[in-house]
This record gives C-alpha cells, sequence and structure tokens, in this order.
C-alpha cells in the first residue's frame, strides 16, 4: 500500500513539473531560427480565438445593440469578418516570436531575450491551465497562458 501511495506522490510530482519543462522548451524554441519545434509548443487557432473574442467584446461595447439588418448591425458584422482575416494574417509564429521577444527584451533587457529571466510568476491556474507572467504585476506585464492540449503543454493565449 505503501509503494502505490510513494507511486502516486511521484505521479503528482511530475505532473507539476511537466508544464515547467515546457517552458523550458519553449524558451530553447524562441531563441533558435528554425520554427520546428515553436510550431509544436504553440496553438495558433487558439490565440487567434481567443484575441477574436477579446475584439468582439470591445466592437460590441462601442456600438450601439441593434437590429441586423440595421447600419449598426452591418457594421458590426463587416468588423467581425474583417477582424477574422486581419487576426489570420497578423497571427503568427513570427507574431508569437516577436510579441514574446519584446515583452522579455522590456523586462530583462537582454539581447538575445531569454524567456526564463522574465518569469516573475509560473503556476497552475487548474489542472489543465498554466499561467506565465512576464514581469511584475501592475507594470504593463505580459501573461501568457499554456494548455494541456493531448499529452503537451501548448500557448493558447497572449495578453
Amino acid at each position: 500500500m505503501r509503494f502505490i501511495g510513494y507511486l502516486l506522490l511521484l505521479a503528482l510530482i511530475a505532473y507539476g513539473l511537466w508544464p515547467y519543462y515546457s517552458l523550458y522548451r519553449l524558451d530553447g524554441a524562441l531563441v533558435r531560427p528554425d520554427t520546428t519545434e515553436l510550431v509544436t509548443l504553440v496553438d495558433l487557432p487558439a490565440i487567434r480565438a481567443n484575441y477574436k473574442r477579446r475584439l468582439s467584446a470591445g466592437v460590441s461595447g462601442m456600438l450601439p445593440a441593434a437590429d441586423p439588418q440595421s447600419v449598426s448591425g452591418w457594421i458590426q458584422q463587416n468588423v467581425e469578418r474583417l477582424g477574422d482575416s486581419a487576426l489570420e494574417q497578423t497571427i503568427t509564429l513570427d507574431w508569437v516570436r516577436e510579441a514574446l521577444g519584446d515583452a522579455i527584451t522590456r523586462v530583462t533587457g537582454q539581447s538575445p531575450p531569454y524567456l526564463i529571466g522574465a518569469v516573475d510568476f509560473a503556476f497552475f491556474e487548474s489542472y489543465d491551465r498554466f499561467l506565465i507572467r512576464l514581469g511584475r504585476l501592475g507594470e504593463n506585464a505580459t501573461h501568457i497562458r499554456l494548455s494541456r492540449i493531448g499529452t503537451q503543454w501548448v500557448i493558447t493565449d497572449i495578453i
């Protein structure tokens, strides 16, 4: 019975260290010119979906609630449609690399930027979400959200 307890404790520790290992891999992938490892650590559709949700919330807050057949409804539909294509063109692996590199450089002043040196906070939000904060809270910090998708932790949002 004690052996099973130790085994469960070891599994829990391994699960707790798993996203930190992904953070280490992400640090290495950001400084390499090759994007093959970075592709496996970034979920671009999820990042685009999160940005789209935030943009939609901002647009709906600025425009009055109206009938879809009205001018306001037409503007909102076109902004959402144009926003989708703009997000697909803008949010790419190069954008992720540049956004994180700029955030790291802003926090540490390092060149080339090393992610681990900029991390001020990194811990679980839930069993399948992990939050990393680059910089101090309240000082224009950048947040990276990792989510466990299948057997990997991948970036699903950059805030």
